[in-house]
């Protein structure tokens, strides 16, 4: 099945190292055993798709490691954190390998998680919702704000920008610092980041799970998430996948459901006489003859409704 990759950013991104001071990589490759290497707690990829892991694992095993993977030191340890290259890694593992080559570094936590994202970002293979967590890493890094306060701050920037609000943000030196991870990110702007990328983390789950997979563009995506009834979107979802439904494809089964949801409202509706019949069957079987005060209100209706009847004859 042939899907158009989709990408948060148009182009590689450019320059990464300019992003943040002192971050450096470049050194001579050496050989470490595998045992010697763990993986970092916090690590920007999440997914790996197991048809082009077992891809590389053949390629290990045929070619080796061509890629040296980047390791930093750990203070008081003979082990080694894992910095850049967890794909080749893994696909060492399975392969059965012994030992590595890898680029030995001295870096702080900062720098390390820095260039584990930057790395990750730059791969062709990175699905939308990695893309733009990753993203929001980097500006938490850059800015020295908790990452739950990064998509506050650029909501802000947003309405500010529109002139609905005046925050005072669009002139300080977070503004300044969000330009400047985007302009060194690549093509896409911060705009457009909020606008079609930010609102990807309030998809449903089910949803998310598959374009975490990458086996669904993010533009379908949000067009399935806009399906409310769990069942529905859970099988429009699969049938987008099996049958690799373009979007307007996806657009039309939505509009078919909708069409649906009406003729079923229209049809449970009752009508008018329906309505009626109903109202005096629960009068008949209710208390009001034995209440004076309701009898009288009653009264009133009756003459109001047979006023009505008169004046449609």
């Amino acid at each position: 099945m042939n899907r158009k990759r989709e990408r948060v950013f148009g182009g590689k991104i450019t320059a990464p190292v300019t992003l943040f001071e002192n971050v450096e990589v470049s050194s001579s490759p050496e050989k470490l055993a595998i045992a010697q290497i763990q993986l970092p707690a916090q690590q920007p990829r999440r997914y790996f798709d197991p048809q082009k892991m077992e891809q590389l694992v053949c390629s290990v095993k045929e070619h080796g490691i061509l890629e040296p993977l980047l390791v930093r030191t750990l203070e008081h340890s003979d082990s080694y954190e894992l910095v850049a290259g967890e794909r080749r890694y893994r696909a060492a593992q399975d392969a059965g390998l012994t030992e590595v080559p890898v680029i030995i570094r001295d870096l702080s936590d900062e720098q390390a998680i820095q260039i584990a994202l930057i790395e990750n970002l730059q791969r062709e293979d990175l699905n939308p919702i990695e893309e733009t967590e990753g993203v929001l890493q980097l500006l938490s890094l850059k800015l020295q704000i908790p990452i739950i306060e990064v998509p506050k701050l650029l909501y802000r920037m947003q309405h500010e920008a529109k002139g609905e609000v005046a925050h005072n943000v669009m002139g300080n030196d977070e503004n300044r610092a969000v330009q400047e991870v985007f302009a060194n990110l690549g093509t896409m702007a911060w705009e457009s980041f909020v606008n079609n990328r930010l609102p990807l983390l309030n998809l449903p789950q089910d949803v998310l799970e598959f374009l975490r997979q990458g086996k669904l563009a993010y533009t379908k995506a949000q067009a399935i998430a806009r399906v409310k009834d769990d069942n529905q979107r859970r099988n429009l979802l699969k049938q987008a996948i099996s049958q690799d439904l373009s979007l307007t494809q996806i657009k039309e089964e939505i509009s078919r459901l909708r069409a649906a949801w009406i003729a079923d409202d229209e049809q449970s509706t009752p009508s008018l006489k329906g309505q009626i019949d109903d109202a005096l069957r629960l009068i008949k079987r209710s208390k009001v003859w034995t209440d004076t005060k309701k009898q009288k209100r009653l009264e009133k209706v009756l003459a109001e409704l047979k006023s009505l009847i008169s004046d449609a004859e």
